[in-house]
């Protein structure tokens, strides 16, 4: 249910964006994140901070787009965001004492140091392929053509990859009564 809570900003950019323009689309999708921003702080009495890095975000760019009337900004809002998640996980390699994949799934599996440190390289290659394929994506094809790349091709990528990364990391998943 929170993966499609989460997907809900998107799926509703998706859709206005098919009846209407990316201006209105841009419009919705910041209403959408800040409604979920303010609830998920009045019911939790905290946000993510990706939650509220992915919101910066969307709020600078996407206000660029509506300020501007220029696109741009919201086609490269995916581009930033991946390029500072892989910035993180890369920082993770020398700050601290686990990588950030490791403190995500660390309760779930247990690795050796060095597949921590492959598997945190692996989402930094990841994203950074992923921010790059949605500028290139923006500049060389339509507009209508992009938002479907961000809807489908981006939320297919990460699909691939999670399964392709469940499928190799299987045989390290604790199983219910194992402890670590």
């Amino acid at each position: 249910m929170a993966v499609l809570k989460d997907f809900l900003p998107i799926v509703l950019f998706f859709a206005i964006y098919k009846f209407t323009d990316i201006y209105t689309a841009t419009a919705v999708l910041i209403a959408t994140y800040a409604i979920q921003v303010t609830y998920h702080w009045f019911r939790h009495g905290a946000v993510p901070r990706v939650q509220l890095l992915t919101f910066g975000l969307i709020l600078v760019f996407g206000g660029a787009t509506l300020f501007f009337r220029n696109p741009i900004f919201i086609q490269w809002k995916p581009t930033i965001l991946q390029w500072i998640m892989a910035a993180v996980f890369l920082a993770s390699h020398f700050i601290g004492e686990r990588v950030i994949i490791q403190h995500l799934l660390g309760g779930q599996m247990e690795m050796p140091a060095k597949m921590w440190s492959r598997l945190n390289l692996a989402w930094v290659a990841f994203f950074i392929f992923s921010g790059a394929l949605n500028i290139y994506v923006a500049k060389n094809f339509s507009e209508d053509t992009w938002v479907n790349f961000k809807m489908f091709g981006l939320m297919g990528l990460m699909f691939v990859f999670i399964i392709a990364q469940g499928l190799l990391l299987s045989g390290y998943v604790k199983h219910e009564g194992e402890s670590g």
